[in-house]
């Protein structure tokens, strides 16, 4: 349900660009916990859709040349069905795991796979505690975590993850051809997710940085 705003002003772009860039040299050591002295910067950063009137949930986009800027914000009750779907995701991927090995070794019955598959079976993750939620909640923390692809596949993204064209992503200037190479289709991918409670209400900033892969960076 969520819709792709390819309006996002320029300044406040670069504006939230440069504050998660100063906010990931704020972590503590080699962890994703924001410092303190950082926080309430990083309370501004989770609220910014508030103070420029933008939509949650919502995909808000900044293209330049080479490069596209995206800014999604959650609040309150979508930052639960964040973590419904996810785990969701995660339990169905781990169920068909589950059922390719067995599928794979459950004949051989040797002590060595026995245990393995029980193992399996046993593994019961969550990803809001991957995501340090309950220290969120209990502890008032801000966390900044980052993910990043040197190569990533912007027909993935779009198909698969977004599921929207890629033009509406990277827009007209930056549309595939009609028979994109892996060249064409390559994007350096940084993603950044900051969360915390704000006024006793969850929040969550994801800012995803693309370029062209052949553009110097």
């Amino acid at each position: 349900e969520a819709e792709i705003n390819p309006s996002l002003d320029a300044n406040l772009a670069k504006e939230i660009q440069r504050a998660i860039g100063k906010l990931a040299k704020s972590k503590h050591q080699d962890t994703p916990i924001i410092l303190p002295d950082a926080a309430a910067e990083a309370a501004r950063v989770l609220n910014l859709f508030d103070e420029h009137q933008l939509t949650t949930n919502d995909y808000h986009i900044h293209r330049r040349p080479g490069e596209v800027l995206i800014v999604r914000w959650l609040a309150a009750e979508q930052v639960q069905t964040y973590y419904e779907r996810i785990q969701a995701h995660f339990d169905a991927a781990m169920g068909q795991f589950r059922t390719d090995e067995k599928a794979a070794n459950e004949w051989k019955q040797d002590e060595k796979t026995v245990a393995y598959l029980k193992a399996l079976d046993g593994i019961d993750y969550k990803m809001a505690d991957r995501y340090l939620r309950p220290q969120i909640l209990k502890h008032k923390l801000f966390i900044l975590s980052t993910q990043t692809a040197d190569e990533l596949d912007i027909l993935y993204l779009a198909d698969h993850v977004m599921r929207v064209a890629p033009e509406d992503i990277v827009g007209d200037a930056n549309a595939l051809p009609d028979e994109p190479s892996e060249s064409d289709r390559a994007w350096f991918f940084k993603l950044f997710c900051l969360r915390g409670l704000r006024e006793g209400i969850e929040q969550m900033c994801f800012f995803t940085y693309l370029q062209k892969s052949d553009e110097s960076w």
